[in-house]
């Protein structure tokens, strides 16, 4: 597979960061998806992978979940994106932007009006203002809404463009070539020079350079997943991605049957766990809970 357009590397922090700066975060769901539930956790038992794939299981019981994005304000830098949901054409046509294999298979529904630039736009922003996106990986379900932004700079992993851009068979592994195949402005983080460990996470990046927003390498959903912790005014809020599907999994709940790496997902998700162990009062967000998702507040400061 080959892409048309090659990034950047980023080695040193953003401008713009600010001594003791802190941030804003506000969750936005930009569609939704339906997948069969154990997908999301393991059942066990000779079947578990079929059951994963929904095989043996209705219809009627597969659940919706959330595609999530977030809306940080920084002081100086601005307001940026985690993530972009789905794409406002998946309204109409969802076959056109993830094509008719995934269309059928996850069902994704967008209401009119609340695709991603409308909900900006109720929040006083214009898309064009939007000059960064952090991306935790680039499967479908993330990254649909990436054309929406031509303007803005994409940070993402080295390990995730290496892997979206070279897998012989992308759709099998929940990328859609398209999403990201753009002349944008790429930049990537390798996460071996210029990192620090944060806490419970070996390998960070502190993205303006002033510990206002740290990028986690946490790999494992897929080869170079990211997760974000950002500095509110009295606790971090902590972007899981698909480090974590469900709130259940940071306790005991299995996690899914499926990583693209078990080994350095339980990495991953055992920094998470001992994270939200040592900061209580830390907001830690999952990937796609359904039932965590309404508890949400819509606007972290």
């Amino acid at each position: 597979m080959k892409v048309h357009v090659e990034p950047k590397s980023l080695t040193a922090p953003l401008p713009k960061g600010e001594e003791g700066a802190t941030v804003t975060v506000e969750p936005l769901k930009v569609g939704e998806v339906q997948f069969p539930p154990a997908s999301f956790e393991r059942t066990g038992g000779p079947f578990e992978q079929l059951r994963a794939l929904g095989l043996g299981t209705p219809r009627s019981r597969w659940v919706w979940v959330p595609c999530p994005v977030y809306l940080v304000r920084h002081p100086v830098a601005g307001p940026f994106l985690v993530d972009t949901g789905l794409h406002g054409s998946v309204a109409a046509k969802p076959a056109a932007n993830i094509g008719r294999a995934l269309a059928w298979y996850a069902r994704p529904r967008l209401e009119d009006g609340r695709d991603l630039p409308s909900q900006l736009r109720d929040r006083g922003l214009d898309a064009r203002e939007i000059r960064l996106v952090v991306m935790t990986h680039l499967h479908f379900d993330h990254a649909s809404g990436m054309a929406e932004f031509p303007g803005a700079s994409f940070i993402l992993s080295a390990a995730e463009w290496e892997s979206a851009t070279t897998e012989r068979r992308p759709l099998m592994h929940g990328y859609v070539t398209r999403h990201y195949d753009y002349a944008f402005d790429f930049r990537t983080v390798d996460f071996t020079e210029g990192v620090q460990s944060y806490s419970t996470f070996g390998r960070t990046f502190d993205l303006f350079g002033d510990g206002s927003v740290r990028l986690a390498f946490t790999p494992g959903h897929t080869a170079g997943h990211m997760s974000l912790i950002c500095r509110l005014a009295d606790r971090d809020f902590v972007i899981a991605g698909d480090a974590i599907y469900t709130l259940a999994q940071l306790d005991r709940a299995p996690g899914p049957p499926r990583p693209h790496d078990p080994h350095t997902f339980n990495r991953s998700l055992q920094e998470l766990r001992l994270f939200a162990r040592q900061y209580p009062q830390a907001v830690i967000a999952p990937g796609h809970d359904a039932e965590f998702w309404p508890t949400l507040e819509q606007k972290y400061e």
